[in-house]
């Protein structure tokens, strides 16, 4: 029986884009290689079925894209990948022959969070013409994400407005999303093809205030992340690494795993208790159930 729903693994730290609301890294820029994903995908594949090319960075940056996808099918992996969206025309004829590829999450509140360098239009045609082929053609689900809220039914984002206009008429949507999302937060566009909203939320950071010690989270329950060098953090947003259990390169996954660090923190969240400073501070407890 697999032990994780899904692990983490950051195939690059590198993005193109500097949004405000993610909080960067301080950790070594890198780009993982064929030799190391491919250690990876060993050490992890009796663990889970699923693979998610995330953690921070874009992925798209990262040229060895096809190879990993192909690498992940060879060994039964599903593969979800999260993206700004920037890049999905240079990679799109390689996504769509995927036969790993299971979702594509995008981040379309990255836009309105840089300076504009790319122009809208072309951004949000790219992402359409992607987003419609992949469900014509293939079984891929891709999310389209605003996660920009500053409450739960409002946001300061005022280009929020234009893509809900842009979406409606792209997929002949005759009810208005801005109204359908105040009910729910998540809207089917098409056959695999998912509109969902979500409020922002503060990254943990060890600079910020606790917010408290009772709370349950999945990381090394359903969740492990690996970041580009090879680190095992507990989740996906250790963005620096600052729950460092181990590394893949230098000891076995079981072996990680197995460390009373780990040990720890899992048996902390089974008793609704937060033991690592970072986890105190977490922005997103709040949203677990």
């Amino acid at each position: 029986m697999k032990k994780f729903k899904k692990i983490y693994i950051e195939i690059t730290n590198v993005c193109n884009l500097s949004c405000d609301f993610c909080p960067k890294t301080n950790r070594e820029l890198k780009f993982m290689d064929k030799k190391s994903f491919q250690h990876i995908v060993n050490s992890v594949k009796l663990h889970t079925d699923y693979v998610y090319f995330h953690l921070m960075g874009e992925p798209f940056l990262n040229e060895n894209i096809k190879s990993f996808l192909d690498i992940s099918n060879e060994n039964s992996l599903k593969v979800n990948i999260t993206t700004n969206g920037t890049l999905i025309s240079e990679v799109k004829d390689v996504l769509l022959s995927s036969n790993a590829l299971r979702q594509v999450n995008i981040s379309l509140h990255s836009f309105e969070a840089n300076e504009g360098h790319v122009e809208f239009s072309k951004y949000i045609d790219n992402i359409i013409e992607f987003v419609k082929e992949a469900s014509e053609k293939t079984n891929i689900i891709t999310s389209l994400r605003l996660w920009n809220l500053d409450t739960k039914y409002t946001a300061s984002n005022s280009m929020n407005i234009d893509i809900f206009e842009f979406l409606e008429q792209s997929f002949e949507i005759k009810s208005s999303l801005r109204e359908s999302l105040k009910e729910k937060n998540s809207f089917k566009l098409k056959n695999n093809v998912y509109l969902s909203m979500g409020e922002k939320f503060k990254w943990p950071s060890l600079q910020v205030e606790k917010l408290g010690e009772r709370v349950f989270c999945y990381g090394l329950r359903d969740q492990v992340g690996i970041l580009v060098d090879g680190t095992v953090v507990p989740c996906c947003l250790d963005s620096d690494g600052s729950i460092a259990l181990g590394n893949i390169f230098d000891n076995t996954l079981e072996e990680i795993l197995s460390s009373k660090r780990a040990i720890d923190i899992y048996n902390g969240f089974s008793g609704r208790k937060a033991v690592e400073e970072l986890c105190k501070k977490c922005g997103f407890i709040n949203r677990v159930r």
